[in-house]
């Protein structure tokens, strides 16, 4: 059984930094592509940022593009996601995702596994 399991949300200040993680376990990590996603409150859940199976290749929503960093260490069967000058903004519950798909894709319908969320807030 796959297992996501996000880490490393909390409170910053805007213009902060944060590294969230997500590790995995359950599957060949390296068989699926990997999504970081955020909801916020009455918002729906939109993709962050994505990377594919090897990790030589990655996609950013055009929000985040430029201050987020997405990676993957395969020995160690993690995700992370590298979050720098923070803004309210991004205020979210983030969560990491696994799609078995043909290809990277932004689409939360095509990620089949998901971890339970890390709660990231930034103040102003």
């Amino acid at each position: 059984q796959v297992q996501l399991v996000e880490s490393g949300g909390r409170l910053v200040q805007a213009g902060g930094s944060l590294r969230l993680s997500c590790a995995t376990s359950g599957h060949t990590f390296s068989s699926y592509h990997m999504g970081w996603f955020r909801q916020a409150p009455g918002k729906l859940r939109d993709f962050v940022a994505g990377i594919d199976l090897s990790g030589g290749s990655t996609y950013y929503a055009d929000s985040v593009k430029g201050r987020f960093s997405i990676s993957r260490d395969i020995a160690e069967n993690t995700l992370y996601l590298q979050m720098n000058s923070l803004t309210p903004d991004d205020t979210a519950v983030y969560y990491c995702a696994a799609s078995a798909y043909v290809r990277l894709t932004m689409f939360p319908s095509m990620y089949r596994h998901w971890g339970q969320g890390t709660q990231v807030t930034v103040s102003s």
